[in-house]
C-alpha cells in the first residue's frame, strides 16, 4: 500500500468524523483518486508531500486535452458503467468539472499541511481556477410549465406523485434531495410550512420552507390519495411506501420533459426558476437565501443571479426614481 492510500484513508477518516454527507465524501475521493493515479502513473510519485505546484499545473493541462472517461480510479467499473458506450466519450472535459476536481484536491492538500503530514502546500502557488462562464439553467415559462402539469395521467399512482413533488419544488425552492425526503409528520397544514430536518439537507442544519394555499390545496388531495393505496410515513413514497430516489425523480423528470417537449429537463430547473420568480416578483436576496438554505447571500449571488436585459427591464419599472417623483 503507498503512502498516498494512507494519506487518502487519513483524509477521508476525518471528512466521515465530520458527519459529511457520503455524495460529498466520493465527490472528494475520486478527485484525490484521480489525481493519486496521475502522478504514480507519469511521475512514480507515491507520497502527498512530493507533490509540487508543478505537478498540479501539468496535471490540469492533462485534464483539458485528454477526454471524458479515458481515466477512471477502478478499470473495473468499465464492466459495469460502460463507457465505452456513451455518446460523449472522448469529449472534452468541462472547465466546470476540472475546477471541481481542483476544489476537492485542494480540500485534502489544505488539510494534510494544516495536519502536519506535509511541509509544503502545493496549492498555495495555484491561485486562480479556470475561467468558466455560468452557464443559466433554462427557465421555464408559465405556458410550459403548465402544459407540463397538464400532461400527467392522474391515475397513475407514481405520475400523480410527480406532479405533486414538481409543484412543490417550484413553490418552495427546495432541493430534491430535501424533499423527497420529507414526512407527512413534518408538514405544519395551518402555518403551510414545512420542516426539513438538518440529516436530510446539504448543509446538515434544519430549516422551514413555505407553501401558497394553492399548494396547500394540492397536497390535501395527494395526501388522501396516496393514504388509500399507500401506507407509509413519506410524502412521497414508491410501490414499496419506501422514499422516491433522485436518480429516478430525475430519469422520470427528464421523460415528462421530453413528453411536452421542454428542452434540457432536470429538476434543479424547478429550484432556479423558484429563485428567480421570488426575485422577479419583488424578494430580497437576503430572504431567498435563506429560503434556499445557502450558507452565504454570495452563494446565492453567484448560483441564482441570472435576470436578463428584459427580466430587469420589468423589474426596474415599479422602482422608478422619476415615476415616483412625479407622482406624488
Amino acid at each position: 500500500m503507498l503512502q498516498f492510500d494512507y494519506d487518502i484513508e487519513d483524509f477521508m477518516s476525518y471528512c466521515q468524523s465530520q458527519n459529511l454527507r457520503p455524495k460529498t465524501m466520493h465527490s472528494y475521493e475520486q478527485a484525490i483518486r484521480l489525481f493519486q493515479q496521475y502522478v504514480f502513473n507519469f511521475h512514480n510519485i507515491d507520497a502527498a508531500e512530493k507533490i509540487q505546484d508543478c505537478h498540479i499545473k501539468e496535471y490540469i493541462k492533462y485534464l483539458q486535452e485528454r477526454g471524458k472517461y479515458v481515466v477512471v480510479t477502478n478499470e473495473q467499473s468499465k464492466s459495469i458503467n460502460f463507457p465505452q458506450n456513451r455518446k460523449d466519450l472522448n469529449k472534452p472535459v468541462s472547465e466546470t468539472t476540472i475546477n471541481n476536481y481542483l476544489r476537492n484536491m485542494k480540500v485534502f492538500f489544505n488539510y494534510m499541511y494544516s495536519n502536519h503530514n506535509i511541509r509544503i502546500n502545493p496549492f498555495q502557488r495555484i491561485k486562480r481556477k479556470l475561467n468558466n462562464d455560468h452557464k443559466p439553467v433554462d427557465f421555464i415559462q408559465d405556458d410550459d410549465f403548465k402544459k407540463l402539469i397538464k400532461s400527467f395521467d392522474m391515475g397513475q399512482f407514481h405520475e400523480y406523485r410527480d406532479s405533486t413533488v414538481i409543484q412543490l419544488l417550484i413553490d418552495t425552492g427546495m432541493r430534491i434531495g430535501e424533499c423527497l425526503l420529507i414526512k407527512t409528520e413534518d408538514i405544519d397544514v395551518t402555518r403551510r410550512s414545512i420542516y426539513l430536518q438538518s440529516e436530510n439537507t446539504k448543509a446538515r442544519k434544519s430549516r422551514m420552507v413555505f407553501y401558497c394555499a394553492e399548494m396547500g390545496k394540492i397536497l390535501k388531495q395527494w395526501l388522501q390519495f396516496k393514504d388509500r393505496y399507500r401506507d407509509s410515513d413519506y410524502l412521497f413514497c414508491t410501490n414499496q411506501g419506501k422514499p422516491l430516489t433522485v436518480g429516478n425523480f430525475e430519469t422520470n423528470f427528464k421523460g415528462y420533459t421530453n413528453r411536452v417537449r421542454i428542452k434540457n429537463g432536470h429538476p434543479h430547473m424547478l429550484r432556479n426558476n423558484f429563485a428567480r420568480r421570488f426575485l422577479l416578483n419583488g424578494g430580497d436576496i437576503y430572504t431567498l437565501s435563506r429560503i434556499l438554505g445557502h450558507s452565504s447571500v454570495v452563494v446565492t449571488e453567484k448560483a441564482y443571479l441570472d435576470l436578463d436585459d428584459e427580466d430587469l427591464r420589468i423589474n426596474y419599472a415599479p422602482y422608478s426614481p422619476l415615476t415616483k417623483i412625479m407622482m406624488k
